[in-house]
């Protein structure tokens, strides 16, 4: 059942009918038998896995589990490693939490290092636990290490949109440069392309891009094309 997007009030009851399981995301708590509203902003509903969840632009990522986010590695302990993910305390990520890590074979992170990882545990009362492989397929699936690039922050709302595979100002990008671009929700995005020029075009426009229409954003990457 698609739902329409309506603004929502912490302490709002969501009326969902829905009798297969569904997956609730930030902003959503259930109650007993109800599902309440933890913050202001807008109830978004995504078919795939049948996803619900409340899209806000609040300053400060607040980890939920089954997000992917971008950390830096902030230190390396004995059996794992500190990552900063914008978060109020830092996240820890297990040095066996990466595809075909054993006790010999374990990633060597060095502090200030860039990775993509899920988040397998969020808690309000613990640190967040974070992991670099697909806990479905045990494969790493994109995550783990980004070497290169360039990383930048932007709002949580547009993090979520550029999420989406149908994000206007990602697809008419895509059409004029190749690159790898890597999106946590937790407000941070990886860029890397062939020349640090692109990297530092596309980085902008995306920023650019948050209250852009399709067609300003299409007049936007055409505009950036023919000053090259």
């Amino acid at each position: 059942m698609e739902v329409d997007s309506h603004i929502v009030l912490p302490g709002d009851v969501i009326d969902i009918e829905e009798e297969s399981t569904i997956v609730l995301g930030p902003g959503l708590r259930q109650e007993g038998d109800q599902i309440v509203a933890m913050k202001a902003g807008i109830l978004q509903h995504l078919e795939v896995g049948n996803r619900y969840w409340i899209e806000s632009n609040q300053k400060r990522y607040v980890a939920a589990t089954g997000e992917s986010v971008v950390g830096t590695v902030t230190a390396k302990m004995g059996e794992y490693f500190r990552v900063d993910i914008g978060t109020a305390h830092s996240a820890v990520l297990p040095m066996m939490a990466f595809e075909g890590a054993t006790k010999r074979n374990r990633p060597n992170l060095s502090v200030q290092s860039l990775v993509y990882c899920r988040v397998s545990l969020a808690n309000p009362d613990m640190e967040p636990e974070l992991e670099c492989v697909n806990p479905k397929t045990g494969k790493a699936d994109g995550f783990g290490e980004l070497v290169g690039g360039f990383v930048f922050k932007c709002s949580l709302g547009l993090c979520r949109r550029l999420l989406n595979p149908n994000t206007p100002i990602l697809s008419y990008l895509g059409e004029h440069f190749p690159f790898e671009t890597a999106v946590g929700m937790n407000g941070r995005v990886w860029i890397n392309s062939e020349e640090v020029k692109n990297t530092i075009l596309i980085s902008n426009a995306i920023q650019n891009s948050e209250y852009l229409s399709a067609q300003e954003c299409k007049q936007m990457v055409e505009g950036l094309v023919n000053k090259l």
